[in-house]
Order: structure tokens, then sequence, then C-alpha cells
């Protein structure tokens, strides 16, 4: 009963007594369609609850491309919607602010063991950028 829809104008029940239709068959068919909606959750969840498995990593953004090279158009909050209803969350990397690179060249401390008891005996400077006319230079 696709021709029969909630309208401000008029009520459900008198389009149906104009299309001598039952309103038990109106609302049977809405109740089947949210029921096939709920069936499409089904078989997402089913999908994103494999991928998780495979790449627990994956947030839902990746997620979101994941299902679309399926052939499911869907959208990013619903697909963030359906990974919390499984508990699932994307496991981000953390900053790798510690970590040196090993190309890098370590600098001895060149103040290590002096004993500075007077002022102006040790001066300090540290240059971060030089900015230059086309950008800048990272010291």
């Amino acid at each position: 009963m696709q021709w029969i829809v909630d309208d401000e104008d008029m009520a459900v029940s008198r389009q149906c007594r104009l299309l001598a239709v039952t309103r038990s068959v109106v609302y049977d068919q809405r109740k089947r369609i949210q029921q096939e909606l709920s069936e499409l959750d089904c078989l997402l969840l089913q999908l994103l609850d494999e991928e998780y498995t495979r790449h627990p990593f994956y947030g839902s953004r990746r997620m979101t491309n994941y299902l679309h090279g399926l052939g499911h158009a869907v959208n990013r909050k619903r697909v963030q919607r359906l990974m919390r209803t499984l508990g699932l969350a994307g496991m981000a990397p953390g900053p790798h602010t510690s970590k040196p690179h090993p190309q890098h060249k370590v600098y001895p401390y060149l103040l290590r063991g002096v004993d500075i008891n007077r002022p102006n005996q040790v001066w300090s400077t540290d240059i971060t950028y030089i900015r230059l006319p086309c950008g800048f230079l990272i010291s």
C-alpha cells in the first residue's frame, strides 16, 4: 500500500476507507518493511563483525568504505551506530613522540658534569626554525 501515506491533510483511516482497504493491511506492510530493514542491519552487523575480526584497527570510516566496496549504500553514522551495537571500536595508534628516528644523529650533552657557579658562565640557544622568504628552514 505505497499510495497510503501519513499526511496531515488526510488521516490514514480516511485514505483506507476511500480505497476500500483495511488499515491492518497498511500497518502490516509497514511492519514487514521495518523487519526487512532490520534484516539488512543483521547482515551489516555480521559483515562488520567479520571484517573487525580480520582488521581490529579499522574505525567507522574504513568500515564504511569496506561496506561500500561490497555494494551496500550506508553512511558513516549508521556504521558508527552498528559498531556501537556490537561494542566495536577502532584501535587508533598513539603518537610516537618518544621514539627517535634511527637515522637522526644524537648530539652529546656538553654541560654534563660542568659545575655552573656564576652568572653568564653558560649560554644556550634553541632554533626551532629559520624564516625564509619562500618558507622556513628546520634546524
